[in-house]
């Protein structure tokens, strides 16, 4: 439950101040935050910033720093769309009950080492669309969700998120990062994080050190060219991988079958040339994107295993069209495991 609070917080950036203040009574009736007191609500407000109870909404304001005097029971402090280059060792002091903070469209380059000794508490920070060349140092550990996406972050080094045991979600894609930047101890002690996102980075390979407990993976928009046999092999309780817009030819044989839970996969928008082979042994996928491939035959046993025991749930849906394949030549059986009349797209093939 708390969970959805936290991420639910983020919403309040375009909210109106009467339901900022509903929301934020109900945080403290859920003991997430401290009750505000009377003094609270006489405080004095940053310049160019507009204050709510517990919210401090900078946005848009042309700020070249973080404003000083932020009244020092802020909950959400959003300073998004600004001109800040730097967060300095002092600017978030004393904000100790900071849950949510939003620097998303900065022009940050730099993040001092002790910016964030004094907030304990922090679940959501957005750094994206910053100039950032490294990921900064000592960041909270009670973090929930971490975005960092369109940086300049080549390396995700040794240690990097040591001791983030409450870390859910990390996005990081944008960067000029390829697999080798990840480096084997990165994700050391972290045990909770279910979601990553690298599209849009360098990776000519699927990376080898993230965390075994994924539930989503995205990696679509890179330059992977292969699925290797021990590509997925710690992933095993992965739900949704999405490996769209690559340039993907050989996918070696078993490379799949070491996800026995996955639902959905992207594979869309590649240069894979038939069905992969462990695409029928994945008894609990629901919904294939194959479409904008070079598949030009599709076998009878390609989607639908012959011992029909071992598919447990009906495919949804396969996505096909864009792919030399002749739809005429295929056998009605080979998609007698799809639920539904519309649950297959073929659609007409032009190059």
């Amino acid at each position: 439950m708390k969970i959805f609070v936290f991420l639910s917080i983020a919403a309040l950036c375009s909210a109106k101040s009467l339901l900022q203040n509903e929301f934020l009574h109900f945080l403290a009736e859920q003991d997430i935050i401290p009750a505000p007191s009377p003094d609270d609500l006489i405080f004095t407000c940053p310049l160019k910033c507009i204050c709510q109870i517990q919210v401090v909404q900078c946005s848009d304001a042309g700020l070249k720093s973080v404003p000083a005097k932020i009244p020092k029971d802020t909950v959400m402090l959003d300073l998004q769309n600004n001109k800040i280059t730097e967060i300095k060792e002092n600017d978030l002091k004393n904000l100790h009950l900071l849950y949510a903070l939003f620097l998303i469209n900065n022009r940050i380059t730099k993040i001092h080492p002790k910016a964030f000794r004094s907030i304990k508490h922090l679940k959501l920070l957005y750094l994206s669309w910053n100039l950032l060349p490294q990921l900064p140092t000592n960041l909270p550990t009670s973090i929930l969700e971490l975005r960092i996406d369109d940086n300049k972050i080549k390396k995700i080094p040794k240690n990097a998120f040591k001791g983030m045991t409450f870390l859910h979600v990390l996005e990081m894609s944008g960067n000029p990062l390829d697999a080798t930047g990840i480096e084997p101890d990165a994700f050391v002690g972290v045990l909770r994080l279910i979601y990553i996102r690298i599209s849009q980075a360098k990776l000519t390979s699927v990376p080898k050190n993230l965390p075994p407990n994924l539930y989503e993976l995205y990696l679509d928009h890179n330059k992977i060219s292969s699925l290797e046999l021990q590509d997925f092999r710690q992933y095993k309780d992965l739900y949704r991988l999405d490996l769209s817009y690559n340039q993907i030819k050989h996918i070696e044989n078993g490379s799949l079958a070491y996800l026995p839970n996955l639902r959905q996969i992207h594979l869309e928008n590649n240069k894979v040339n038939k069905v992969p082979a462990s695409i029928k042994q994945l008894k609990y996928l629901q919904v294939v994107y194959l479409h904008n491939n070079n598949i030009s035959k599709i076998e009878v046993d390609d989607f639908c295993p012959k011992e029909s025991r071992i598919k447990k749930l009906h495919y949804s849906g396969i996505s096909l069209f864009g792919n030399p394949v002749k739809h005429w030549e295929i056998q009605p059986a080979s998609f007698q495991c799809v639920s539904g009349a519309h649950g297959v797209q073929l659609g007409n093939f032009r190059k």
